[in-house]
């Protein structure tokens, strides 16, 4: 079992694909790391040997590349500090609304969640 910065990396998959179930390590960086450490990318996960496993785990740590929790507690500590100071995209954060400039009369369902339908309430006193 090949485990890189506490994850369980798919068996079956090429370990230049299987580095990117790693948070913070996507396909670019990852040939990147293989290349360094000196391993074919086209070798399968189940495959490798402990001293390759081993080189990949030295580049990673080596380069400082910030993977797993150490990338997300700076992630989220990035966007609570721009909730604290008061910034529009801050804001935008603490609304739970998009915060690059999408437009949010449609769409945006990812960031607002299911419609909640508005209405006068009306009509439903005249059925009665």
């Amino acid at each position: 079992m090949a485990r890189i910065s506490g994850i369980d990396l798919p068996r079956e998959k090429r370990i230049e694909v299987g580095l990117t179930y790693v948070y913070g390590i996507g396909s670019a960086l990852a040939k990147r790391i293989l290349k360094k450490a000196n391993v074919n990318p086209d070798i399968r996960v189940k495959n490798l040997k402990d001293d390759e496993l081993g080189r990949i785990q030295n580049v990673i740590n080596l380069d400082n590349v910030k993977v797993e929790g150490d990338l997300r507690r700076e992630t989220s500590m990035n966007i609570k500090r721009l909730i604290d100071i008061g910034t529009y995209r801050g804001q935008r954060h603490r609304k739970g609304l998009p915060v690059r400039g999408q437009r949010t009369r449609t769409n945006s369902r990812t960031r607002k969640g299911p419609k909640k339908t508005v209405g006068s309430g009306r009509r439903s006193e005249e059925k009665k």
